[in-house]
């Protein structure tokens, strides 16, 4: 039996038992951090940097999440449009990383905050670059550099690193994590911890551990939307972009046009060169934790794409000779599980621009009026479950402060504050809900990340 989704159903669920068993135990660590997406790069670099030993596991065969194999490759919004630049730290190390292999585009740092309508004119070509007519640091990556970077920064950290490898479930005593059980080719075996930092963007360690969590996700968001995100190459993107501003009124016939092919809005942002283009979208009304919808939308999107692509180089100036250069190798995923923290980040708190005693992550404003926006260490604290910290999006916040700060680098802010407090947690000997906030603070303060002064000392 099928559902209306075309779900397969049984009419009578069945069940088999899986027989108990020892796993090999490969490896201890102070501190494991469990998805290499950002927030779990950004984390494991922290800790280990802290001096911690520090294992790091991760599905995929690279590192870097969806800056990376998601090819969700805009690092927007690192400043407010002001001279400071917000988020720096960890996430602004990998732009200078990136910067000298050849591998980001993005403003000079010295027109940051620039009004000169010259420099303005130019650079809103390029996505989320100017803000109310100021310019602002936003970072467009080469996707398989910011790979080969990640890998220098964990392996320059001395991160133990397991690719190709799927955590399956959190090891519990008690309340408390010990480690976890994950998949490879190696067999099922397990890594012991002191302190676990769940990475995995859906929340998969902390909700196997029993922590209460919120799956709510409000279908009015960007977050309740999935994507398979595909580049293109031989494109003219000055023509694409010039066509945009010079008819805007034709343009937006031909993006109905596509959105009427593809069922779902889709969206042409540039890379880090003028011959490739990246296509973001938009899929409504598929659960990225249902395994069903997620593969409907691995084969549905790529039926979409081609319909999308024949459009594009029939009737979109710049894509006459394009092609299709590559599709994501992991699904976009934009909002899921939300662990219940010892602080659940509000709308209200996002609104108000509050600033907690215990903040450890600045986001910065997405708009020059607006105030920033505060990560406190309490909503990277689950309530009842010990020895495990969460860092990413699947951090403790209402589905309005979740969709609007679990964009890329705001998850590098919070991974590097969650590794850091996992290190000083182990050094001292304490729970992670027990960390002195202060010296969590001090500590970022000292790796370069920005908070508020009254924080820094």
């Amino acid at each position: 039996m099928v559902d209306a989704n075309g779900k397969a159903r049984d009419s009578e669920e069945r069940t088999v038992v899986e027989p108990a068993r020892e796993l090999r135990v490969c490896r201890e660590s102070d501190v494991l951090v469990v998805g290499g997406g950002p927030a779990g790069v950004a984390a494991a670099i922290a800790a280990a940097r802290n001096g911690a030993s520090t294992t790091l596991i991760e599905r995929y065969n690279h590192l870097g999440g969806m800056a990376t194999g998601g090819l969700v490759i805009l690092i927007p919004n690192m400043s407010a449009g002001t001279e400071e630049q917000e988020i720096a730290g960890i996430c602004d190390e990998m732009v200078q990383r990136l910067d000298a292999k050849g591998g980001a585009r993005h403003p000079e740092r010295r027109h940051l905050g620039s009004t000169d309508a010259r420099l303005t004119e130019e650079l809103k070509h390029y996505h989320d670059f100017v803000v109310d007519g100021r310019v602002r640091m936003s970072v467009i990556v080469d996707p398989e550099l910011l790979k080969c970077v990640c890998n220098e920064m964990v392996e320059e950290a001395g991160v133990k690193l397991y690719l190709h490898s799927w955590a399956g479930r959190a090891l519990v005593d008690g309340n408390g994590v010990q480690g976890v059980a994950f998949e490879s080719k190696s067999g099922r075996q397990a890594v012991l911890s002191t302190v676990t930092i769940d990475a995995t963007g859906d929340g998969d360690i902390f909700a196997s551990a029993g922590a209460d969590y919120d799956g709510v996700v409000d279908p009015n968001l960007r977050s309740a939307s999935v994507a398979v995100v595909w580049r293109m190459g031989d494109v003219d993107f000055k023509a694409y972009s010039g066509f945009r501003y010079s008819d805007p009124e034709a343009f937006k016939a031909l993006m109905g046009e596509m959105h009427e092919a593809a069922g779902f809005d889709v969206f042409a942002l540039p890379t880090h060169r003028d011959d490739q283009v990246w296509v973001n979208n938009w899929v409504l009304g598929r659960d990225c934790l249902d395994v069903d919808d997620i593969t409907w939308t691995e084969v549905n999107v790529r039926k979409a794409m081609l319909r999308v692509h024949e459009i594009l180089k029939k009737r979109m100036p710049g894509f006459e000779r394009s092609f299709i250069l590559d599709t994501a190798s992991q699904l976009g995923t934009r909002g899921s599980r939300r662990v219940i923290g010892e602080h659940v980040v509000t709308e209200q708190d996002v609104r108000s621009g509050v600033v907690f005693p215990d903040t450890v992550a600045m986001i910065p404003p997405f708009h020059i009026k607006t105030p920033p926006k505060a990560i406190p260490y309490r909503s990277l604290v689950p309530t009842k479950v010990e020895n495990l910290l969460v860092a990413g999006r699947c951090f403790s916040s209402d589905p309005f402060a979740n969709d609007l700060l679990n964009l890329i680098p705001f998850c590098v802010a919070m991974g590097e504050a969650a590794g850091t407090a996992a290190a000083l947690a182990v050094a001292d000997g304490v729970q992670p809900r027990q960390v002195d906030t202060r010296k969590v603070q001090r500590r970022l303060a000292d790796q370069g990340a920005w908070l508020p002064p009254e924080l820094r000392g």
